[in-house]
């Protein structure tokens, strides 16, 4: 299994917006960058990842898993485009802010403090775990 961490704008798309689309879950659509994009095709069904609020709050704030392969994309007509579906699994019990996975000297390497523009990230098995616990929930 691998990890990710997913991007989005809560006032484009939130967590509440994830979790009530249920198990049907949501395609994570109009990514528009070749490294996102690439990180999608590479995920496999039940993998799991991060649901982080940008902009506006700044936080992990739940977990999702993916449920649906790469396929195209249905914001565009254009064939580059590809996408996965998630669904939402678990809130965390505590939303881990930027700030603090910036403060935590063990995640420096993060993606989400590396490469903060890239709206899907890959997420290493250590970095899963001690944002896990970090957020009160069992890695």
């Amino acid at each position: 299994m691998a990890y990710w961490l997913f991007k989005s704008e809560p006032d484009k798309w939130s967590w509440d917006q994830q979790v009530a689309r249920g198990d049907i879950g949501e395609q994570w659509d109009g990514v528009r960058n070749y490294l996102a994009r690439n990180n999608m095709r590479a995920m496999k069904l039940g993998d799991l990842g991060f649901f982080y609020h940008s902009n506006q709050g700044k936080e992990i704030v739940g977990i999702v898993e993916v449920c649906a392969e790469a396929h195209p994309d249905s914001t565009t007509d254009d064939p580059r485009w590809e996408c996965v579906d998630i669904r939402a699994v678990l809130p965390l019990a505590r939303p881990v802010t930027l700030a603090a996975v910036k403060a935590e000297p063990r995640l420096a390497e993060m993606a989400l403090v590396t490469s903060m523009r890239l709206s899907v990230q890959p997420v290493r098995p250590e970095e899963w775990k001690i944002v896990c616990e970090m957020g009160g929930v069992d890695p």
